[in-house]
């Protein structure tokens, strides 16, 4: 059986300490303490065991600007996160159509209700 390297052991323990304390420093990890583990959309909530599904949103959509009161956050889960993005692409880019005025109903479905009553 082999000895134990304490020193190396130490090392690796202090090496571990040291990441640990650096990724606390992340954003991801401020917004998971600052707020609770809930979605802003839809409000579906989360434990540890499914918080990897709960995702930090940039409220104007740039990742650089993280200031630590956290007022450019919100927590949202994969699929409300998704969706926010997707609506932030299609209002920069418009329709699918690239025409952006909405084109008027034509079908009327209460034009023969005052026969009806009459009836």
């Amino acid at each position: 059986m082999k000895s134990i390297d304490n020193n190396k052991l130490d090392a690796i323990v202090a090496a571990s300490r040291r990441a640990s304390e650096m990724r606390g420093h992340g954003y991801r990890e401020q917004a998971l303490k600052m707020y609770p583990w809930v979605c802003g959309r839809c409000a579906r909530s989360f434990t540890r065991a499914n918080v990897a599904e709960l995702t930090v949103h940039h409220r104007n959509h740039n990742h650089d600007d993280n200031p630590s009161d956290g007022s450019n956050w919100e927590l949202l889960c994969l699929y409300c996160h998704d969706n926010e993005h997707q609506r932030y692409l299609d209002h920069d880019h418009g329709s699918l159509t690239g025409v952006n005025v909405p084109v008027a109903a034509t079908h009327n479905p209460f034009a023969a209700l005052a026969g009806l009553i009459k009836k």
